[in-house]
């Protein structure tokens, strides 16, 4: 796993950008669990990707992280799946909602600030909706059929 970090200015301020490359699935999963360690309550991830870039498999590495030992897949179907570790995790599919409207009659607000992490698949779809302190996580294919992690928006420091 490669790391990078980078600064972009914008608004006046600098913002800093952590990029990875992970070669495998398994790279990646390990990648979710370092960055889950840091994780605390009411904090809200915000996933994007293509189809199949990652975003369920980084999921995977934070929640083993969080203290889950339940199998982790994508709620594409169900929307919203929980689980219950050290924290409690809400791990949501925005794909097949049509509005930020629709997210919150989910009842996304208790997700967002409450007692637990959640990680937003899709989040594109409902950003205005969520949170200013959202870290956001861009997962994308490489050549190499590996991916591109770029962490955006992390407060806690060196990710190793």
């Amino acid at each position: 796993m490669r790391k990078r970090t980078y600064h972009q200015y914008g608004s006046g301020r600098k913002t800093t950008l952590i990029s990875f490359n992970t070669k495998t699935a398994e790279d990646t999963i390990e990648l979710g669990k370092k960055i889950g360690k840091f994780l605390k309550k009411g904090d809200c991830i915000a996933l994007e990707g293509t189809l199949a870039a990652g975003k369920t498999t980084i999921t995977k590495g934070i929640a083993e992280a969080l203290g889950i030992t339940e199998n982790v897949s994508s709620p594409t179907f169900t929307i919203i799946s929980e689980y219950e570790g050290n924290l409690h995790l809400y791990h949501i599919d925005v794909y097949r909602l049509d509005s930020e409207e629709d997210f919150i009659d989910l009842g996304a607000e208790e997700m967002l600030y409450g007692s637990g992490v959640c990680i937003i698949e899709w989040s594109e779809k409902v950003r205005g909706a969520l949170p200013k302190k959202t870290i956001t996580i861009s997962l994308s294919i490489t050549k190499d059929g590996g991916r591109l992690v770029t962490i955006q928006n992390w407060p806690y420091g060196e990710i190793q």
